[in-house]
Parts: C-alpha cells; sequence; structure tokens
C-alpha cells in the first residue's frame, strides 16, 4: 500500500502498533480465562495487564526478533520485559502462535469489514441521490455499444445502486464468514488449552470460536472473504467503465468534475480527462489480484504450514486499504458527476428515429404482417438511416408495402419517448422500495 491510494484509518488498522495492541489483548485475556478456570494464579493474570497501555517499542521487538527469528516469540519476549518474568511465566501456556496470528487477523478483517461496510452505505446514498435526481432524464440505451432503446441515467444509478446493495449484503455475509477465533492448541486438540479458555477469548473480542480448526483457522473463510472484496471491486470497475464511456468526447453525455485550476494534460490544455475513473479500473485490478491467492491458501499441508502467511502479510492489509481508497473515490465522482441532459437526448436522436425500431415491428405483426416479413420492412428503412442518413419516421410515412398495414397515425405514434419510461416508476420501486 502507498500513501497516495490509502486513507489513514484503514492504514491504521494494519499498523504494527494495532497489531501488537491485539496479539497483547488475545495473550491477558487468555490469562484471565485460565485464572478463572483456576489454571494459573489470579494475581499473575492480573499482572499481564499492568502492560495494556504501553506502547510496544517496535524497534526492540524487531531486535528480539532477529535473534530469534520469530515474531511472536519476540513480542512474547518484550511484554515480559514491561511485567517481568516471572509475572509473565505464564503467557502463552499451551497456546500456539497461530492461535495468536490467526486470531489477530481476523480481528483486523473484521475491523476492516466495518470500514467497508461503512463506504458502501455511503455509496449507495449517493448513487440513490443521483437516480432519483436524474429518474427521468432520457438517454440512449446501449448494448454491444450500439444504439438499441431509450432508458433514463436514473435506471442506470439505479442498476448500479441495486449491484452495490448486493455487494452490502455480501460484505456482510463476509465479515460473519471471518468473525472466528482459534486458541486450540499445536494441532487444534486443545490438549494443553482448555476449549474454555478460547470461548473466553472469543467473547471478550466478539468473535465466534471456531468449528474446528487444525493449528489454523481454515482458510475457505479467507477465500471467501477476498473473494468478496474482488466482487466489489468488479462492481466499481463496471460504474467506472460506463461514466469513461459516457466522458468520451464524441459521447460527453457526463464528465468527472473539472475543478478550478485542474490540468487535464502536459501537452494538450483543452483535455478533460476521466483521471479518476480510470484509476478506479487500475485499483480493481490489484483488488481482484489477491482472490487467486487466497483461493490457492486454502491448500495447506496436514494440521498447518505457512506457504498462506507471506501472501496474507501482503494481500490483507494492500486490499482492504485499495477497496477504501476505491470506494471512497468512487462516492466522490458519484456525488460531483457531471450529467448533460441535453447532449443525451442529441446523441439519441443522432440516427433521426431509428431506435424506435422495435416499436414499429410490434405494430407491423399486430397489424397482421409476419414476423419475417415485419422484420424485412423495418430493417430496410432502418438501412436508408445508417447508410444515408434518412429520418426513420419519414422513409416509414413513404413506404408503401409499410402504409398497408400502418396509418399515419400509427406511425407517429411509435415515436412517442414516454412509451419507454412509462414501468419506471415500478422498477424504482423494486430497487429502493416505497
Amino acid at each position: 500500500m502507498i500513501p497516495r491510494y490509502s486513507r489513514p484509518e484503514m492504514v491504521k488498522l494494519w499498523s504494527q502498533e494495532t497489531k501488537f495492541k491485539i496479539w497483547f489483548e488475545i495473550e491477558a485475556h487468555a490469562c484471565d480465562a485460565m485464572a478463572n478456570l483456576g489454571l494459573i494464579p489470579r494475581e499473575n493474570a492480573a499482572a499481564i495487564w499492568k502492560a495494556k497501555d504501553v506502547d510496544f517499542d517496535i524497534d526492540r521487538i524487531n531486535e528480539i526478533e532477529a535473534t530469534t527469528k520469530h515474531d511472536v516469540i519476540a513480542f512474547l519476549t518484550h511484554l515480559a520485559e514491561h511485567i517481568g518474568s516471572q509475572e509473565a511465566r505464564f503467557l502463552h501456556q499451551g497456546m500456539t502462535s497461530s492461535d495468536v496470528l490467526d486470531t489477530c487477523l481476523n480481528i483486523q478483517l473484521v475491523r476492516a469489514s466495518d470500514l467497508l461496510i461503512n463506504d458502501i452505505t455511503k455509496l449507495l446514498a449517493a448513487l440513490k441521490r443521483r437516480a432519483l435526481e436524474h429518474k427521468m432524464t432520457i438517454r440512449i440505451g446501449r448494448s454491444h455499444g450500439i444504439h438499441a432503446e431509450p432508458t433514463t441515467m436514473g435506471l442506470t444509478f439505479a442498476r448500479f445502486y441495486a449491484e452495490m446493495d448486493r455487494n452490502l449484503k455480501r460484505m456482510r455475509a463476509a465479515k460473519e464468514e471471518i468473525s472466528t477465533g482459534a486458541l486450540s492448541g499445536a494441532v487444534g486438540t486443545f490438549a494443553n488449552l482448555d476449549p474454555a479458555v478460547e470461548e473466553y477469548v472469543c467473547e471478550k473480542l466478539n468473535l465466534i470460536p471456531e468449528t474446528i480448526s487444525t493449528q489454523i483457522i481454515p482458510r475457505d473463510r479467507h477465500a471467501a472473504f477476498f473473494s468478496t472484496l474482488g466482487i466489489i471491486a468488479s462492481s466499481i470497475e463496471n460504474i467506472a467503465t460506463e461514466i469513461r464511456h459516457m466522458q468520451r468526447t464524441e459521447v460527453l453525455e457526463a464528465e468527472e468534475f473539472f475543478s478550478e485550476g485542474q490540468k487535464g494534460s502536459s501537452a494538450m490544455p483543452h483535455k478533460r480527462n476521466p483521471v479518476l475513473t480510470e484509476n478506479l479500473t487500475g485499483l480493481a485490478r490489484l483488488i481482484r489480484m489477491s482472490v487467486i491467492p487466497a483461493l490457492e491458501n486454502v491448500i495447506l499441508w496436514h494440521e498447518r504450514d505457512i506457504s498462506h502467511s507471506s501472501v496474507e502479510r501482503n494481500i490483507a492489509p494492500d486490499t482492504t486499504v485499495n477497496l477504501d481508497f476505491a470506494l471512497h473515490r468512487l462516492t466522490s465522482v458519484i456525488d460531483k458527476l457531471v450529467i448533460y441532459p441535453d447532449n443525451m437526448l442529441k446523441n439519441m436522436n443522432k440516427f433521426k428515429g431509428l431506435v424506435m425500431s422495435q416499436r414499429v415491428l410490434l405494430a407491423l405483426t399486430q397489424a397482421g404482417a409476419s414476423r419475417e416479413d415485419a422484420y424485412k420492412l423495418v430493417q430496410r428503412n432502418a438501412m436508408k438511416v445508417w447508410e444515408q442518413n434518412k429520418d426513420f419516421q419519414v422513409e416509414l410515412l413513404s413506404d408503401k408495402e409499410v402504409r398497408s398495414f400502418l396509418t399515419e397515425e400509427d406511425i407517429r405514434e411509435k415515436f412517442d419517448l414516454g412509451y419507454h419510461t412509462k414501468n419506471v416508476e415500478k422498477i424504482f420501486h423494486r430497487v429502493f422500495g416505497e
């Protein structure tokens, strides 16, 4: 993660200081639980909490680790320096390193989930506001990038809202899946650690005890978590791609807000580029990059190996930091997006009524023409619009075969834009409710 694409709260969550605070809490609560069970003296458990407000010396921990080559042992050694070796002798009793590492990782992912859920909620609010604002703002719908039939800008925003609302549900489910802790010992059998210790620590840290762990929490949970982040990233890119298309010079139906003093190009002063949404496209690639390694982490040897460890040390902070930034940036883009309704109408009318071809096709079949004949009649007039820049309605009115089925009034009525917006309210009700 780099400062350019980072926000302070998420970055702090992955700091060494935060990690060591969580490690301390796990160890201290475990000692309390063992004291409650009569396994260690109460005074030893109480002594651990003397370090509650200590700012752990990261340089000192790194110095110890340079000798021990073991991060958890280095931390425990440093903790004992604060509370005394005799008082600390029951630290980590019956536990293994992964009891601390995995439980801590899941706590961090849960907290990251809360930040991401808040981000998505804010994005949903922005999408809903713009959808309502442009509920009936007519624009051309496109399939394969080609003009299809009229739609509205509000429906475009509503579509993105519905997608992000599904992502909000996915994110909440991912948080629930990752909200487990494990303190089960060297191979997960609780041979040297009472299961009640795990239950106590998890309750204190708002986690659920893992159903069955080996030396680690099963990584299918993490695979599901990072897959969810990857899906959200793809939704971000989906929205960003639509905005990038709309900002193309030939289209210009919308554009990112361009502030006073902003520069679009070092060489061409006229440029106003969609740099924010292009940036979001790039960030989405980085976020999705974590999905395959997370899936591969599910496969580990026997009770545990550490092939997953180096992966997670990278993807956990980087992916959550990038997604947090991307969601925040997209919310700002949506909030400030400049919409050009006049250009939308201009683009839709570029081919002089051609987008009403299906209405004419259906009217011909309803008037008695076979579908094959009706298609040929409509298409031959449509091609004149494509190739000769003719007016579609004029061509239909002058086509004797078409007129043998449809009156002038029938044809003109098929060019009413209101026909295409008559169900917008129903769709909005489906998306937003009352």
